[in-house]
């Protein structure tokens, strides 16, 4: 097997981290270093200085032990990819693991191919699902500078929130979970700095980003 990535993963529960270290194993990603202890993952970390960290937050307060330890992992080693997993979906939550330097937040209860998926995506910005064929509409330069901060994924899945569409439409529409549906709406508002779908779906309309309303004319083959 071609390993090109390496990991260190942070559990408290060793069962977890035998779990995470299988997902990370199918995507070709190696393990070098799992901790149940916080500090002692941050010697890990500064040891093997790997790609990726998969750790857990489970932190009683927004500036637990587990936080302090991520952002010292990151100022051992800059370009590490974080990825947290958890079992709260609190706002405030996910947003100090975002400050702390976490690329990606991952609820326990989602699927393996979900937390492949955010592995991926922090580091290739892309995911492609058989049978997607969906035009990316034009935009004005403006526009595409600014929609840049979002993946090709995340355009998708704004447009067709956009359009009305409910996570379990979406994650039907482009093949995938509705808690990848969620994941990727977390990051989108995040981004955008926006608190709904709303405030999100006007955040594209005000850049020409979603699709043009069909005419007439088109609908009826220009006649």
């Amino acid at each position: 097997m071609d390993i090109s990535r390496t990991a260190v993963l942070l559990d408290r529960h060793p069962l977890w981290l035998d779990a995470v270290e299988q997902v990370l194993t199918k995507i070709q990603i190696e393990v070098l270093g799992r901790s149940t202890v916080p500090q002692e993952m941050v010697a890990l970390v500064a040891e093997h200085e790997p790609d990726v960290l998969v750790a857990e937050l489970e932190d009683t307060s927004t500036d637990g032990a587990a936080l302090a330890a991520l952002r010292e992992a990151h100022d051992r080693v800059p370009k590490l990819k974080t990825v947290v997993l958890s079992a709260v979906d609190d706002p405030k939550r996910v947003e100090a693991a975002f400050a702390a330097g976490a690329v990606a937040y991952v609820i326990k209860t989602a699927q393996p191919e979900d937390l492949s998926a955010a592995v991926r995506q922090a580091f290739d910005h892309s995911i492609y699902f058989a049978g997607q064929a969906q035009p990316v509409p034009q935009a004005t330069v403006h526009s595409i500078g600014e929609a840049s901060v979002l993946t090709r994924r995340e355009l998708e899945i704004l447009q067709l929130v956009a359009e009305g569409k409910s996570n379990a439409q979406v994650g039907r529409t482009l093949w995938v979970t509705e808690q990848t549906v969620k994941f990727h709406l977390s990051n989108i508002y995040r981004k955008l700095d926006v608190s709904n779908r709303t405030e999100a779906s006007r955040w594209a309309q005000m850049r020409n980003l979603l699709p043009a309303p069909e005419t007439p004319e088109a609908a009826y083959g220009g006649r």
